[in-house]
């Protein structure tokens, strides 16, 4: 790598964390401490009329979850702020605790200016009435005058690609149009401070590209987001700061390339929450493991132009850029393309025999051929380089969303060339 290289790199990273040590600069505005709740969860109970008459001093018993304990935090205005961990840890509850919809057993929450929570997509709706009508609706419970959500409304039901539905009731929508009406009502609030939660599994490839799009809009704009998901592609790419929450406890907050690893970490060896995770039979030790920043990930047509959705049959384009987080040795880079929350259907490797210093970028570009099937597909990758001391560095990152369109009548996810013939053999009159 040249000097002139390592100068820019070093500027870049200098320029990042100048940016971040100014955003702690500014003024607070959601400040947590010392947060605390317990849940008492019913082990029996009796629910019935039967039950009161047969067993009238029966009671219910319970035991106790420690949701959150002894959480503190700071966020700081214009802030984009995540907050990670798995399922049962305690994120969403901390989330309502901030909107006001649970109290903290201890603790306090102290929120500067306007609150724009939303916790769950379609909390609020009316099954009975029309989207037009749910999303007038929406705007004034958000704080919003009669005539200004009236005025929204166009632009609301144009993001969410269902202006020729907005008279049909609510009730009549698939799960996925509720969705879309549900995120593009969030998408055009005004508030200080916006509290999301898991809101980016929303329909098809090309709407994930535009909550995306959001996203870049409010955090470039300066809006106060807090997320909670379990994205880590997402929180690399936005956030300022994250915080990794595990078992109600507050385990990292600071960079959020760290807490992704630490995310990592937790789903591979919950149980130690260790840097590794040995494999019995080679005696190699996997380590989860920052190795390169996502720089740019697209699907492209053959123009050059991004997309999100391909014909059946049509090559599939991509371009991938990465940046080395360390230095890797002989790196290998592995894309697979899986169904949007099923298997993988496919994928291949490259093996680079070089040193990658850190700061180094790796593109990967080049076309696809594929036989997939009309569906939902992700892109993802790999990128893995063995340490000195028997350790895989492993990390795994999600590149992007796209669609494959196409109506063949096939079964399954790809098609497939077969040579077999149907012979009749007809049974001779003579039987």
């Amino acid at each position: 790598m040249s000097t002139d290289t390592t100068q820019n790199e070093a500027r870049t990273k200098l320029a990042q964390g100048a940016v971040l040590a100014e955003m702690l600069e500014r003024p607070v505005v959601v400040e947590a401490r010392r947060i605390n709740k317990t849940f008492r969860i019913p082990l029996s109970k009796v629910d019935s009329l039967k039950e009161r008459i047969t067993r009238p001093t029966a009671k219910t018993s319970y035991r106790e979850l420690r949701a959150l304990n002894e959480i503190s935090f700071d966020i700081h205005q214009g802030e984009f702020f995540g907050i990670v961990g798995r399922n049962g840890s305690g994120k969403s509850s901390l989330l309502k605790i901030l909107a006001s919809i649970y109290r903290p057993d201890q603790g306090t929450v102290r929120v500067a200016g306007r609150l724009a929570p939303f916790i769950e997509m379609g909390v609020g709706f009316n099954p009975e009435l029309t989207a037009r009508d749910n999303v007038v609706f929406n705007g004034v419970l958000m704080g919003k005058s009669l005539r200004s959500a009236r005025r929204g409304l166009d632009e609301i039901l144009e993001f969410s690609e269902l202006t020729e539905f907005a008279d049909l009731k609510l009730k009549n929508y698939s799960s996925g149009m509720m969705v879309r009406l549900a995120f593009s009502v969030m998408a055009q609030a005004d508030g200080d401070v916006m509290l999301i939660d898991e809101v980016l599994a929303v329909g098809d490839a090309s709407f994930a590209q535009k909550c995306m799009d959001v996203f870049q809009e409010k955090r470039a704009a300066g809006k106060t987001i807090i997320l909670v998901t379990h994205d880590m592609s997402t929180v690399q790419a936005f956030c300022h700061r994250a915080m990794l929450i595990h078992d109600g406890e507050m385990k990292y907050l600071g960079n959020p390339e760290e807490a992704a690893l630490g995310y990592y970490r937790l789903n591979f060896d919950p149980a130690s929450f260790t840097n590794s995770l040995p494999n019995s039979e080679s005696g190699l030790v996997v380590a989860r493991q920052l190795n390169a920043r996502l720089i740019e990930a697209k699907v492209l047509d053959s123009a050059g132009n991004s997309l999100a959705s391909i014909e059946q049959g049509q090559p599939i384009n991509l371009r991938v850029k990465l940046e080395a987080a360390r230095r890797l040795e002989s790196p290998k880079v592995t894309i697979n393309v899986r169904q949007l929350d099923g298997p993988v259907i496919f994928g291949f490797e490259r093996d680079l025999q070089a040193t990658v210093d850190d700061g180094d970028h790796i593109t990967l570009a080049g076309q696809i051929d594929h036989r997939l099937l009309a569906g939902q597909y992700v892109v993802e990758c790999w990128v893995r380089s063995d340490r000195n001391d028997n350790v895989m560095g492993l990390q795994v990152m999600k590149l992007a969303h796209f669609d494959v369109r196409g109506a063949t009548g096939a079964e399954g996810l790809v098609s497939v060339d077969s040579d077999i013939e149907a012979v009749i053999q007809r049974r001779s009159v003579d039987e």
